[in-house]
């Protein structure tokens, strides 16, 4: 989704084509149903298992997780009956020999710190959300026709809206979309953040942990004036060095002197050599694999060692993601995003500086989430207004003939996927792609060191992380998944 909206934004911007309001709400909804997903799905079945240990469930009393429940919550899936019955199914994976979904896991390890109760509540939820997941999706397939991967187009969206026409997007199919994004609401309000606030109540330790990086890069998204306006996206767009939240400094992805990729210590080859950093509208992928040769039990990072270009913002590595962007957005002084962060760092009792953390990273993702699902609720209420007083266009043909277009031109679609900033780049010649370059989140956070020697997020953030059993690295795994 993320990767089909900046590659539409690639040609748009190389043309000067300025969507459609219609098409701008539909691509935000689009935006914000796949965020919703993706970062209930991130917590519960990627990461939450990192802090919640599935098999101490089965110690849980019922009664006692239904008192935690109905006290931080009004969500009515909360008997003890209902607890029991889950546990019960849990409890037969385990006696089968067989944990499916919760194979593999580093159960009984030392770092887990919840009580068997939380744990229960935990995995209850992790099960709820298998099924609303399947749910919020849908948003795409009406919008987009399918889901994964639904259809854009450059110059709008691929739908045509009409509330009498059974072929358009009807109001039967509005109000559903209605519908889903009130239950992302409730699912996100009474489940996720509350189970948030009483994980990470355990684990306030893990708020001065994995910090790793002090400079953050987000190029915000969810324009409410028009892609070309960032001043006035929900997600602020720039850049904070030194964790200095009192100054953000402006992104520029069109600048050759901001955006650079290094391949120092990765598997390609440069044809100004090795040292070189090229802006990804001059950029080139020419494979050069140096070995070692697979299986190998480690690699020589003062080498090439990975298949990852380094990425450089003015020559600094930043991190990138849900952190990323609430601290921009936050320096920048969104009130929307302040009071949900401060209201949250009161309940834990923590400083800003926690956010610095892993915890702070886990923290981020879920509050993101509160705002994503209350700011897609406004967004489907300005299309419905639009649409009552008659405007119902959700594509320009502007430029949609090559003809039009000039010899040259290049464009670059900047957004932000759930896991962080992602740009492509387009340079156009006599109507076809001359060349085409992607920098994505991974690249930013997992990449090597550059030729300074200055390493990226992953690597930084594991600087120091104290291991219970080294045999099960699960402390590196919450930070990872973070």
């Amino acid at each position: 989704t993320v990767h089909a909206l900046a590659s539409v934004r690639t040609v748009e911007d190389a043309l000067a084509v300025a969507v459609p309001k219609n098409a701008e709400l539909t691509r935000n909804l689009m935006f914000c149903a796949q965020y919703a997903q993706d970062h209930v799905v991130h917590f519960y079945h990627l990461h939450a298992l990192d802090w919640v240990d599935v098999v101490s469930a089965l110690k849980a009393d019922p009664q006692k997780t239904s008192e935690i429940a109905v006290s931080i919550s009004p969500w009515p899936k909360s008997s003890p009956k209902y607890f029991a019955g889950v546990q019960q199914k849990l409890k037969a994976f385990v006696e089968s020999g067989q944990l499916g979904i919760f194979a593999n896991g580093y159960w009984g390890n030392p770092s887990y710190k919840l009580p068997p109760e939380v744990n229960l509540l935990a995995v209850t939820h992790y099960l709820e959300a298998l099924e609303w997941q399947r749910e919020i999706v849908k948003i795409h397939t009406i919008f987009g026709g399918k889901n994964p991967h639904p259809n854009y187009l450059v110059g709008g969206v691929p739908c045509s809206i009409n509330p009498d026409e059974v072929g358009a997007i009807n109001m039967d199919r509005l109000n559903f979309v209605g519908s889903l994004i009130s239950q992302a609401v409730a699912f996100v309000e009474q489940v996720c953040i509350p189970d948030l606030m009483a994980i990470a109540g355990f684990y306030k330790d893990w708020a001065a942990i994995g910090g790793g990086l002090k400079n953050y890069l987000a190029y915000g998204d969810l324009p409410t004036r028009g892609y070309g306006q960032p001043d006035y996206f929900k997600f602020a767009r720039g850049a904070i060095l030194d964790r200095n939240l009192n100054e953000v400094y402006p992104v520029n992805g069109h600048d050759a002197e901001e955006i650079k990729e290094y391949i120092s210590h990765s598997w390609y080859s440069y044809g100004a050599g090795d040292t070189a950093g090229l802006h990804p509208f001059a950029g080139e992928t020419e494979f050069n694999y140096t070995g070692p040769m697979p299986p190998y039990e480690q690699l020589n990072v003062e080498g090439k060692y990975s298949w990852l270009k380094t990425p450089r913002w003015k020559d600094h590595p930043m991190e990138v993601g849900p952190l990323a962007r609430l601290l921009v957005s936050y320096a920048k002084g969104s009130t929307e995003v302040k009071d949900v962060v401060n209201e949250a760092l009161g309940k834990l009792g923590v400083p800003v500086t926690a956010l610095f953390s892993t915890l702070g990273r886990t923290a981020a993702r879920g509050l993101e989430t509160r705002l994503i699902v209350h700011w897609m609720k406004g967004f489907f209420d300005d299309l419905m207004a639009q649409i009552k007083v008659g405007e119902l266009s959700t594509f320009t043909r502007d430029k949609w003939e090559p003809s039009t277009w000039p010899a040259t031109a290049e464009g670059v679609g900047l957004t932000e996927a759930p896991r962080g900033a992602l740009a492509h780049w387009i340079k156009i010649k006599d109507g076809k792609i001359d060349n085409y370059q992607l920098v994505v989140p991974s690249t930013w956070n997992a990449s090597p060191r550059d030729g300074k020697g200055q390493r990226s997020s992953y690597e930084e953030a594991l600087i120091g992380t104290h291991l219970a059993n080294p045999e099960q690295p699960l402390e590196i795994l919450r930070t990872i998944h973070s």
